[in-house]
């Protein structure tokens, strides 16, 4: 039997594997760490895509001639994941009542939806809740599924135009303690949750970038995953202290952490872009 990657014969000496799910087994923990998706299979000309492998991992391999692997990088997966998506909102949006079933159904087995439920679960639980008519329209969907495309496609132009939103961003989380204590709710809550959202893009960003630099990356002095679990801890206390009210504990978490981290973190992943640009 020949084993073919991407078109090219691989280098695969076939050993105790049995059924076709021992080989891709065996290729997905070589894939490992290396940022790309085993994308699709073809069986003696016959190709299937990755949402139709659970139906072919039984498989066995005698008999079969020819087995060609797929791979892709997860970029590629993720902005055809998130095309797919934009199409069904598309659909959604300028379909009849009748219609709009079907389409939704077509969505549930789509491989779209099967890479957004495991890899892009936010944006999946937004589309959930779209498509049953309980969150935003799927035209604002579309806009949003849009938004993550333009991350991937270039994330370093996507965190230079945030520069001013994060300064804005960050002046308004030192005035919030003040909007709190004033009764200015509405103010208070839009603060939070420009802040959350700004907070969400950038660890997205820096996700998108940083596929672990060669050199150790700190921010401020500090190892990385370190200095994003503080930041998170921080922001879970504030959550808390917005719901109870506590003012004064809102004005020193808004103003003496969260506003500087914000900044810190942005100039971070700014110097990332910069670098990789």
């Amino acid at each position: 039997m020949e084993i073919f990657i991407n078109g090219k014969p691989a280098d695969i000496v076939l050993e105790t594997e049995k059924k076709v799910g021992d080989v891709l087994a065996g290729m997905e923990k070589w894939l490992e760490g290396s940022g790309n998706r085993l994308s699709g299979l073809g069986i003696d000309g016959l190709v299937t895509g990755a949402e139709a492998l659970p139906a072919v991992i039984e498989r066995e391999l005698a008999g079969i001639k020819k087995i060609d692997m797929i791979i892709s990088s997860w970029e590629s997966i993720a902005m055809e994941a998130l095309s797919g998506l934009k199409n069904y909102c598309a659909l959604i949006a300028g379909s009849s009542f009748e219609d709009r079933s079907k389409i939704i159904n077509d969505w549930e087995t789509s491989a779209a939806k099967t890479f957004l439920s495991t890899d892009i679960s936010d944006l999946y639980e937004t589309a959930k809740l779209s498509f049953s008519g309980e969150g935003i329209s799927p035209s604002d969907l579309e806009i949003l599924a849009g938004e993550r495309m333009s991350e991937l496609e270039d994330p370093c132009a996507e965190i230079l135009k945030m520069e001013m939103t994060v300064n804005e961003t960050a002046a308004r989380m030192t005035e919030l303690p003040l909007d709190v204590q004033t009764g200015r709710d509405g103010r208070a809550a839009e603060t939070i949750r420009i802040f959350s959202r700004m907070g969400e893009k950038l660890f997205r960003l820096f996700r998108i970038l940083n596929h672990m630099p060669a050199e150790p990356f700190e921010i401020n002095g500090q190892p990385v995953k370190k200095y994003l679990n503080e930041f998170g801890t921080v922001l879970a206390e504030l959550t808390a202290a917005y719901g109870n009210q506590d003012s004064v504990l809102i004005g020193d978490l808004a103003e003496y952490e969260l506003a500087p981290r914000l900044t810190e973190f942005y100039s971070a992943v700014k110097n990332l872009a910069v670098k990789e640009g």
